[in-house]
C-alpha cells in the first residue's frame, strides 16, 4: 500500500476544545484511517503552517481523499494537505524509468 503524509492546521475553536480536555489524537485518527482501509504509521505535532502531521498507509488516492474529506467535514481543521509518498526504492525505480523514457525526449527549443 502507498504511504501518504497528511498535514492539518486546526481552527482556533478546535485548539480551545483540545486545551480544555486534551485527548490523544491517535484514537480518533486511527479509526479514520482504518475506516478508509489503511494503517496509521505515526502522528506528530508540529510548529508552523500545520499543527499535526500524519503518516499513513492507504490503499490508494481514493482512500486518501476519502480520509481527508471525512476529516475536513468534521470542521476541526482549517486546512488539510495530503502528499503521496514514495519509498526510496520506488524513487530509485522511478529515476531508472525516467532515464529510459527520457532517452528519446527532446525538450522544446
Amino acid at each position: 500500500m502507498p504511504y501518504y503524509l497528511v498535514q492539518a492546521a486546526y481552527t482556533a475553536e478546535s485548539w480551545a476544545t483540545q486545551l480544555k480536555a486534551p485527548q490523544d489524537p491517535k484514537d480518533r485518527l486511527n479509526a479514520l484511517v482504518q475506516a478508509a482501509g489503511g494503517r496509521l504509521e505515526n502522528i506528530f505535532y508540529s510548529f508552523g503552517e500545520y499543527d499535526i502531521l500524519i503518516i499513513a498507509e492507504l490503499p490508494g488516492n481514493e482512500a486518501a481523499a476519502a480520509a481527508a474529506l471525512a476529516a475536513a467535514a468534521g470542521g476541526s481543521a482549517k486546512a488539510i494537505k495530503t502528499t503521496p509518498l514514495m519509498t526510496v526504492e520506488e524513487g530509485l525505480s522511478a529515476m531508472r524509468k525516467a532515464a529510459q523514457a527520457g532517452a528519446g525526449y527532446r525538450p522544446p527549443t
